[in-house]
């Protein structure tokens, strides 16, 4: 496994491990799971509500915590307060038992309320305080990025946003190269949906014998996309893992890219009217 090296001089894997709806006991075993089978960047969010969770395998791993990549993110509700951002980044911390985030995200630009450009500035001020390493944004559009770009002159290093077969985000990825900007995948299998089923990926994946899932997060590292799948069981978190002994052919890239579609968003959240707190 290769790694990714952020605008700001940081290494991410080229895989991580999604903890939504992993809470509790068994959601820390299931992490303690992911960082045995090789996982080593683990992404939640407060509104996960399970970053004590993800903190308690942290502490019972037997990997260096400078060996493993965290992130989390910010709620849109806490955007327009500056003092109110920096009390929850430190709570989260509290919660994780963590000193720092690897990476921290604004969780959805909520552009009706639009007060994401006043979290972009809280978040600069966190990474001054050492209480996160690296901060960039989720679900932004070109326009949003702009503005931060324009009013801080400091530019995002991650975009996480939903890519998946159906909705490949070809425009958004395109723009966010220009920008030495990572482009993360969450959804990346499109949430179990109809991917698994398409006939195209049900075809190729026999041809390069390679489940579904596998083919598809391969065509998703091959488009220099970071994806975030999230297992449960060891033996699916391995199995996402068994990507790097093969490459899949241009044309059967270019027939996997030709599956999108313009509403290929499985829960119409587009960043344009949805908000999130």
């Amino acid at each position: 496994m290769t790694f990714h090296e952020l605008s700001d001089g940081q290494h991410l894997p080229e895989i991580g491990f999604g903890t939504y709806k992993l809470n509790g006991f068994a959601g820390t075993q299931s992490i303690l799971s992911a960082v045995d089978a090789g996982y080593r960047l683990f992404d939640t969010a407060f509104n996960y509500q399970n970053e004590g969770t993800v903190g308690q395998a942290i502490q019972q791993s037997h990997v260096n915590r400078d060996e493993l990549i965290i992130t989390s993110k910010l709620p849109g509700k806490y955007y327009s307060s500056y003092q109110d951002s920096i009390d929850l980044i430190q709570e989260s911390l509290y919660r994780s038992k963590l000193d720092y985030f690897d990476l921290y995200l604004l969780h959805w630009p909520n552009p009706i309320d639009d007060h994401y450009l006043e979290a972009w500035h809280t978040l600069i001020q966190a990474q001054k305080f050492g209480l996160v390493k690296s901060i960039g944004v989720c679900n932004f559009l070109p326009e949003h990025i702009e503005r931060l770009k324009k009013e801080t002159n400091i530019l995002p290093v991650v975009n996480q946003v939903e890519l998946h077969p159906y909705f490949n985000q070809q425009e958004l990825r395109e723009y966010n190269n220009t920008q030495n900007i990572l482009t993360q995948a969450w959804s990346p299998l499109g949430r179990a949906s109809a991917i698994l089923k398409d006939p195209v990926l049900v075809e190729l994946a026999k041809k390069y014998h390679k489940n579904i899932g596998q083919l598809v997060l391969k065509w998703e590292i091959s488009l220099g996309v970071l994806p975030i799948p999230k297992a449960s069981s060891y033996a699916r978190q391995k199995g996402n893992l068994d990507l790097f002994d093969f490459e899949i052919s241009s044309s059967d890239m270019q027939r996997i890219n030709d599956l999108t579609k313009p509403d290929g968003r499985t829960n119409n959240q587009d960043p344009v009217v949805y908000q999130e707190f």
